[in-house]
């Protein structure tokens, strides 16, 4: 797949999701087989651009080409202004959050609140494309609820506007996450645009990602909430499209050092007392399904880890209940809770 001059390739994507898709996280889904990873939705009001949360998220030093960045906001002249202030600072691709269901998001009449006001949508686009020399993608919902599913007009405008790639979700704002996401709207979608387009929900295996590419004939397609704590689940994406075999699984020890790596970078990347702070919903993830201990066992690991306070500590006890898993012995700790 093709994004203005960057060949996305394979074509399986990391998903933006705020507090999540940071840049250790998008270093190390790159590292394990994403074509592409957006970064975590970035304000547009530049009141608060300096301020210690978009100042990391702004912070693209290292990261491997091509550097996706996600702006959000509702007003053309100032999102165009983001736009500008992000490619200066690393951005190759700048995307549009009109697809983000939360509260505190639609209530500004941001995200996907958006699709709500198609002229609104136009005049955004519009802005940000004329903005910047970039390629500039967009990502939406199916709609705000089921009475109102309008991203085939979205799509359009999108299309018209100069938009270089399209990413949708297959469910409606109303729907947030819940239910199941459905193709047909992007099929529907796909078969009248010529611009690329990205399906979005519920890709949680190959399988599920050969199928919908299939179904609805999309051009990639891209992970979000499967990717936490497996983030090797791109590389086994791309090898089934390429093969239609199986990955074998990643091993206890693999997992371990993958876990390790990723907390060390973020405790380099935030800072020792943010990073073991920030970690913590990470190492629940990795842990949540680990089926060679049982469920206490796992409840006993998140209870002791996350009263960590040393980045020495967080990785003392991780490791320890890695090797403990390869062993196929309970730790210490465990038996004592």
């Amino acid at each position: 797949m093709q994004i203005g001059p960057h060949r996305i390739e394979p074509r399986v994507i990391l998903a933006p999701m705020a507090g999540v898709t940071d840049k250790p996280f998008r270093q190390l889904c790159k590292r394990l087989g994403a074509g592409l990873a957006v970064s975590e939705m970035t304000t547009s009001d530049p009141r608060f651009w300096n301020t210690r949360k978009s100042v990391h998220r702004m912070d693209h030093v290292g990261e491997p080409d091509p550097v996706s960045v996600q702006i959000a906001g509702t007003e053309p002249d100032v999102m165009a202004e983001a736009a500008r202030h992000n490619v200066d600072h690393g951005a190759q691709i700048i995307d549009i959050n009109m697809g983000c269901p939360a509260k505190k998001v639609c209530n500004a009449w941001a995200g996907s609140a958006l699709m709500r006001d198609e002229a609104l949508v136009a005049r955004i686009l519009e802005a940000v494309v004329n903005a910047v020399d970039v390629p500039v993608t967009l990502k939406i919902r199916t709609g705000w609820d089921a009475l109102h599913r309008n991203a085939p007009v979205i799509a359009r405008i999108a299309e018209d506007a100069g938009i270089a790639a399209l990413a949708i979700h297959g469910r409606t704002r109303d729907q947030q996450y819940t239910g199941q996401a459905e193709y047909d709207t992007i099929a529907a979608i796909k078969a009248r645009l010529s611009i690329p387009v990205i399906a979005n929900g519920d890709i949680d295996s190959p399988e599920r990602a050969a199928m919908v590419l299939r179904h609805s004939g999309a051009d990639a397609v891209m992970v979000g909430r499967a990717a936490q704590g497996r983030p090797w689940i791109f590389r086994e994406i791309a090898h089934f499209l390429a093969t239609g075999e199986h990955l074998p699984s990643p091993t206890l020890a693999e997992v371990r050092d993958v876990l390790l790596a990723h907390l060390e970078a973020l405790h380099t990347f935030y800072g020792e007392q943010s990073g073991v702070r920030i970690a913590r919903k990470h190492l629940g993830w990795y842990a949540k399904d680990r089926p060679e201990h049982s469920a206490e066992e796992r409840a006993a690991f998140r209870a002791v880890v996350n009263r960590a306070e040393t980045a020495q500590a967080q990785l003392a006890l991780t490791r320890d209940y890695f090797d403990a898993l390869i062993a196929g012995v309970t730790p210490e700790w465990a038996s004592a809770a």
